[in-house]
């Protein structure tokens, strides 16, 4: 808190106004915003199933699926961008896809595409802790009244499970928002074309302008701390087992 005070404190109000009024950063903003919300939903796409399978079901190769799953968590989301990258340019299936018109590299999309992989897994461990706290008894008196196992997931376990879900995506697509190394990597930092938030305090700092890129960062900071006090409200517990 004190390092935020101390920031706020060294930002003048003509770097404030420069932040609110200055196209490229309002571009940049919306970008970051449009983009990790397109993650957030992606993710919930994959995360439902995925963390439902992982609750409730026991198969082979769990265990790696569980390493698999976590594991964008735990190494440096620089790696993230650099696998992307090579795999784009270097692999046959990756030259492939972008002769074919499915473009990443250096491109909007590809700013998603490396949200996910680096942001995705806190969305499917989430659901799966969210599976996880609804009593499959519950389940079971469902089939036994007549629900389908469909019918039984949608009007009874997933309504139970929905505050962890969405505190996941939140969580989700707060860490989409504030990436910046695997992007810096994989789409650059194009000005009106990649440029995110995170990659526009990069620029402004590199250029010696810190103190539009400390209230850059604060105005993030802020949209961080929105987050986090969303998810509070909305996921409880849920959040805390993950």
């Amino acid at each position: 808190m004190l390092l935020i005070i101390g920031d706020a404190l060294y930002v003048s109000g003509d770097a404030v106004k420069t932040v609110l009024t200055a196209p490229y950063i309002r571009q940049a903003l919306w970008l970051s915003i449009w983009t990790s919300v397109a993650t957030m939903a992606l993710s919930l796409v994959f995360a439902v199933p995925v963390g439902y399978v992982l609750s409730r079901y026991r198969f082979p190769g769990q265990v790696i699926v569980d390493a698999v799953v976590d594991l964008p968590i735990v190494f440096p989301p620089l790696v993230a961008g650099l696998t992307l990258l090579v795999f784009f340019n270097q692999t046959g299936v990756g030259r492939w896809m972008e002769a074919h018109g499915m473009k990443f590299v250096f491109q909007p999309q590809g700013i998603v595409l490396c949200q996910f992989v680096v942001s995705a897994s806190y969305a499917i461990r989430s659901a799966k802790s969210a599976f996880d706290e609804v009593d499959r008894r519950v389940e079971n008196v469902a089939l036994t009244l007549g629900c389908g196992h469909w019918g039984a997931f949608a009007h009874v376990t997933l309504p139970l499970a929905k505050n962890g879900i969405i505190a996941g995506a939140i969580l989700t697509w707060a860490r989409a928002f504030g990436i910046f190394g695997p992007l810096q990597i994989f789409v650059g930092s194009f000005r009106g074309r990649t440029e995110v938030l995170s990659t526009a305090i990069f620029l402004e700092q590199s250029v010696g302008r810190i103190e539009v890129a400390l209230a850059a960062a604060l105005l993030m900071i802020g949209i961080a701390l929105a987050a986090l006090l969303a998810i509070r409200f909305v996921g409880g517990r849920a959040l805390v087992k993950l």
